[in-house]
């Protein structure tokens, strides 16, 4: 009388594992050694120049975020999360709401919940939409910085980082980066 899914115990397997491998699933698009070691090396010579230009001039060119950048930067240049206007754009926008929020509230517990919210709106709104700098402002209201912050290290940083993703996507083997902008549609007429 017993079928032989209960006898052996894995009525729920297929269900299972199906919720399993769906949830196991890896939407990001498999990619070769070679380029897997191109976005490494491109991420280190990116944050090792940031170091150095700091030590030379004296002035900081790293924050935690940029860590965040060069995996876009490197891994998925093709992203329209990597593209210069949205790394450059996206983390001069978050830092200076950032910088705003915290001179106007300064000590208010909300500070910033309203800096995260208004920068993640600014950058969907203006299409510079740059996941590391939604960490701006929050690195902003901890460390408290001046308005100088804003040029080092988060305007030459980001332009920097962007430079050095051109020259290693450059190097032959490498991807298109900066993308191209899309092509107007012909127009028509009646």
């Amino acid at each position: 009388m017993n079928s032989g899914p209960m006898n052996s115990g894995s009525m729920n397997s297929g269900p299972v594992r199906r919720r399993l491998r769906a949830f196991l699933h890896r939407p990001q698009q498999t990619v070769g050694w070679p380029a897997a070691l191109r976005a490494g090396i491109g991420g280190g010579v990116a944050i090792g120049l940031l170091l150095a230009l700091a030590r030379l001039s004296g002035q900081p060119w790293l924050m935690a975020p940029f860590g965040a950048s060069c995996v876009l930067l490197f891994s998925l240049p093709a992203s329209p999360l990597s593209q210069p206007a949205n790394v450059i754009g996206g983390h001069l926008l978050s830092t200076a709401i950032g910088l705003a929020v915290a001179q106007w509230l300064p000590d208010a517990v909300w500070a910033m919940p309203l800096a995260a919210m208004l920068a993640i709106a600014a950058m969907a709104g203006l299409r510079v939409t740059h996941p590391p700098a939604g960490a701006d402002p929050l690195l902003v209201l901890l460390a408290r910085p001046d308005w100088s912050f804003l040029l080092f290290p988060v305007a030459l940083g980001s332009l920097a980082l962007v430079a050095v993703a051109w020259c290693v996507h450059r190097v032959p083997g490498g991807v298109r980066y900066p993308l191209p902008p899309p092509r107007p549609e012909p127009t028509r007429t009646s």
